[in-house]
């Protein structure tokens, strides 16, 4: 199984980016789907995380109501749309998926099978 995710880059505070996550191989359409971030210094943390059918989400408090998670089985992609970004957004994010067929939300990185090889996103004016 390979990710790519892209759409990252810099931009303004109170801006939007939109990244995308792309799987080849594998049953990506039966997996739960997270999008971690990591800060310089800093451990990668969980910033939202969507269950195989795209049914159940997770946001982690510091980005409820701005970020949204969604999953499209058909093109084997998950999307983070981010609104209202903050410089403390600043990191390289990275999705990872889990090998577990109709698996439910996973929240810590341990429990992530395959890594993307993460995007940068800087906010900043």
């Amino acid at each position: 199984v390979q990710l790519q995710a892209s759409g990252g880059g810099l931009v303004q505070p109170g801006g939007s980016l939109r990244l995308s996550c792309v799987a080849s191989g594998g049953t990506f359409s039966r997996w739960p789907v997270g999008w971690f971030r990591q800060a310089p210094g800093k451990e990668r943390d969980i910033v939202t995380a969507i269950d195989w059918s795209g049914g159940s989400r997770y946001y982690a408090d510091s980005v409820k109501g701005r970020f949204t998670i969604s999953k499209d089985n058909a093109k084997s992609t998950v999307w983070l749309q981010m609104n209202s970004l903050r410089p403390e957004d600043t990191a390289v994010y990275y999705c990872a998926t889990v090998g577990q067929p109709y698996g439910k939300i996973y929240y810590t990185a341990e429990e992530y099978d395959y890594w993307g090889q993460g995007t940068q996103v800087t906010v900043s004016s």
